[in-house]
């Protein structure tokens, strides 16, 4: 995920990871348990809890800035069904910034992992992420991740579709 700038949250700025996200959830599950969740979606809102940004320049985004972000997931009833860690580091600074981004869904059953690269995350724009492996039912995962905001205030509020192969 890619980081935002304070003044865009009020009182923080994002990257997201995972993660870079959101307030309700459609949680659509297309998958049975026979498969091991292989060729299911599932939909989740997240919103941004806490997002600290470590910049190498006050005032400015930066090769080699940090943010650390962490969300809550939910499902269409806005019950909560999870959480995002996640770090991303700039790599291209500037008004076309880039981060590269490490994303932790921690989810029932077990965890999923994913990795990518976000391109001006100040706009907010939509973005994807590779699914680089998983834990518990999620075990050996692959698949992509993508992420449309939906909001940013009062919070910065994302819709991830999780589309495991």
């Amino acid at each position: 995920m890619r980081p935002i700038r304070a003044a865009c949250l009020g009182t923080a700025t994002l990257v997201t990871l995972l993660a870079c996200t959101p307030v309700a959830a459609a949680a659509t599950d297309t998958g049975s348990a026979q498969t091991k969740d292989k060729g299911r979606t599932i939909t989740v809102l997240a919103e941004v809890q806490q997002l600290t940004r470590f910049p190498v320049a006050p005032g400015s985004v930066s090769q080699g800035d940090q943010v650390v972000v962490r969300s809550d997931l939910f499902d269409e009833e806005h019950n909560k069904v999870g959480e995002t860690h996640g770090s991303c580091t700039t790599t291209r600074g500037g008004a076309d910034e880039a981060e590269q981004c490490l994303v932790t869904y921690i989810l029932p059953g077990g965890q999923l992992t994913t990795q990518g690269v976000y391109f001006n995350y100040i706009d907010q724009g939509p973005f994807d992420s590779a699914i680089t492996g998983g834990t518990g039912k999620y075990e050996r995962a692959r698949g992509s991740v993508h992420s449309d905001t939906i909001a940013t205030t009062p919070k910065v509020v994302r819709r991830f579709t999780i589309h495991l192969v």
